[in-house]
């Protein structure tokens, strides 16, 4: 028999980071407009020994920066207005802007005021999807943010300090760099060592010092060179001075909830499928649960409409469940409570949070809640062996098969 085969051509990666362009600033501007435009700092006073926690770019026209000590950014911008820090609040804004953007659960929160999405599996070119993001932050917030795409996170990342650093000004950047696939070494070519990831001053200097001034001449410059010079670090530095860095978006590992999600091929207004949907999802949560032997209290649905707009529901019930049923009845009571009949629905998706041991493990065989789990197990032990098709509900419709737009969360 003839062999075939078949080229599988991996999917190029679309990449975001996204800045909120001097955070802290913005949102004191926010509480004080009387701020905008002028130079000011927030961090501790300069009779504490404060520093600069962050400083409007009015300031940093006049050499102040952040780290910088309060004494020290008074001599240089002897008008420099310094506010007090309140990082509560700034945690607080934060957070809203973390949900306003979670348009796809590949997020790595890098710090209060930066994130890389992988927005791959998302249809949309990423200079779309990166401007509706910088939209949606800018009207709903009123805050400024930057955003660089590329393949990956280290041209995302420097794509986005090299666009921001082009805008010069007291008013914030506000810029969308985008760096196409194929042109990242370009891209990094003339810029200068330092601005490559993972080399600082001492080692910008040693590598200044053998004629190498800019990321294009490390791309060039003989791996073996490099390998004498700086060991195993050196051929690394030389892969992302060309651009190469494949590593993934991290995501937390502590498993906080459990949830499964799917983005519909055409956005669904029909009540029945969305229910039945529903109910898939609340199944495979209930089943990675038990496979986990977690149980949750609490349970919460994600509804994304045609315009991205996202909100997500929660309820808490009496006690920690991992049946399907009760899942699907406190998503389904969330699900009609907050749908407006009729409007098109782009992703739903179904999680249980606040986990712990399942509260009926320890309870009696003859309990109806412990029959259930008992059932349940057996049937995830049959479609463990035999497939998810093995046993399906009565008066069920056949389940669609799974899509790669399919997406199972572990937070």
């Amino acid at each position: 028999m003839e062999a075939s085969y078949c080229i599988i051509i991996p999917m190029t990666r679309k990449i975001l980071h996204l800045d909120l362009d001097a955070f802290f600033c913005a949102v004191e501007e926010l509480q004080d407009p009387s701020l905008k435009g002028k130079p000011f700092a927030v961090g501790g006073q300069a009779d504490q020994r404060g520093v600069v926690a962050s400083c409007s770019y009015a300031a940093r026209m006049h050499g102040v920066h952040s780290a910088m000590p309060m004494a020290r950014a008074l001599r240089l911008c002897p008008d420099l207005i310094v506010v007090s820090s309140r990082h509560g609040h700034y945690s607080e804004v934060s957070k809203k802007v973390m949900a306003l953007i979670e348009i796809t659960p590949f997020i790595e929160r890098i710090s209060i005021d930066e994130a890389f999405l992988d927005v791959t599996t998302l249809p949309e070119p990423i200079e779309e999807i990166a401007r509706m993001l910088q939209e949606r932050v800018n009207t709903q917030l009123q805050l400024p943010i930057s955003i660089g795409g590329a393949s990956n996170k280290l041209v995302a990342k420097i794509a986005n300090d090299w666009g921001k650093a082009q805008k010069k000004g007291p008013t914030p950047p506000n810029t969308i760099t985008l760096v196409p696939p194929g042109e990242e070494a370009d891209f990094l070519a003339p810029l200068p060592v330092q601005s490559l990831w993972g080399v600082g001053p001492k080692t910008a200097q040693k590598l200044e010092a053998s004629g190498i001034h800019t990321i294009g001449a490390l791309a060039s410059a003989p791996e073996s060179t490099l390998e004498k010079a700086f060991g195993r670090f050196g051929p690394d530095m030389r892969k992302r001075a060309q651009g190469i860095d494949l590593r993934p978006i991290s995501m937390e590992h502590e498993t906080k909830s459990v949830s499964n999600e799917t983005t519909f091929a055409k956005d669904i207004r029909d009540p029945a499928h969305l229910e039945q949907t529903l109910r898939s999802l609340s199944e495979s949560v209930g089943r990675r649960l038990r496979k986990a032997s977690l149980a949750g209290a609490t349970v919460q649905i994600k509804l994304r409409w045609s315009d991205f707009t996202t909100i997500t529901r929660q309820t808490t019930l009496a006690s920690a469940t991992n049946l399907d049923q009760e899942i699907f009845d406190a998503a389904l009571e969330l699900f009609r409570q907050n749908w407006p009949q009729g409007r098109p629905i782009r992703l739903i998706g179904v999680g249980v949070s606040n986990l712990g041991l399942p509260a009926h493990q320890l309870e009696l065989w003859g309990d109806e809640h412990q029959r259930q789990a008992n059932l349940l197990n057996a049937v995830d032990e049959l479609r463990e062996k035999f497939g998810r098709d093995i046993i399906q509900r009565a008066r069920r419709v056949p389940p669609r098969k799974r899509t790669d737009s399919d997406q199972d969360q572990v937070e």
